[in-house]
């Protein structure tokens, strides 16, 4: 019975661990308020309402100011859990400004980013030459993101398993085929 019990144990420890592993939002990123924009157009449609948003992408450029950090995110679309989506087309560009100052190693160009915060309207700034309108928002809360890799071998194997002897000559010579997968974590 001792074993029994062991196992369900165990079993459960399993599911528990797998249901956590899930992708759910991170506290940081959590919102109460039911008006929440989590889409750019919607965002860009209602910005003189300043409503709460949460809203993922590409870190573009930190800039530290006297009292507060500006970064220029180039929006990706996110998922329920807050992740950007690196399988999708940039939608637009924004600003979160961060209180106080942050180190630009921590927010360095390139990393992947969700950001909590209110909208605070707009302001024009250049993306190299060209003048482009930036929504603004307050950071309430944030995520950095990293992306992970792994590779997937796709094997051809025998009709016998298990396979011995003879039979099994064909697997340990044939080519492997694979792809690497990109994962948001």
């Amino acid at each position: 019975m001792g074993i029994l019990r062991c196992f369900k144990a165990v079993v459960a420890i399993t599911i528990l661990l797998f249901l956590n592993a899930c992708s759910s939002l991170p506290p940081q990123l959590a919102s109460d308020n039911p008006n929440l924009v989590t889409h750019y157009n919607v965002w860009q449609s209602q910005l003189q309402l300043k409503p709460e948003v949460r809203l993922g992408g590409v870190i573009a450029k930190v800039t530290n100011l006297a009292d507060k950090t500006r970064v220029e995110i180039v929006n990706l679309p996110i998922d329920s859990a807050g992740k950007p989506d690196i399988d999708l087309e940039p939608t637009g560009r924004f600003v979160a400004y961060f209180p106080g100052f942050v180190d630009p190693v921590a927010l360095a160009d390139g990393r992947l980013i969700t950001v909590l915060g209110n909208a605070t309207g707009s302001e024009t700034s250049e993306v190299g030459e060209y003048q482009y309108q930036f929504p603004t928002m307050d950071v309430t809360g944030f995520r950095l993101w990293r992306v992970e890799e792994r590779v997937v071998i796709y094997d051809r194997y025998s009709d016998f398993y298990p396979c011995y002897g003879i039979a099994c000559n064909d697997i340990h010579f044939q080519p492997r085929q694979g792809r690497v997968i990109k994962d948001v974590r």
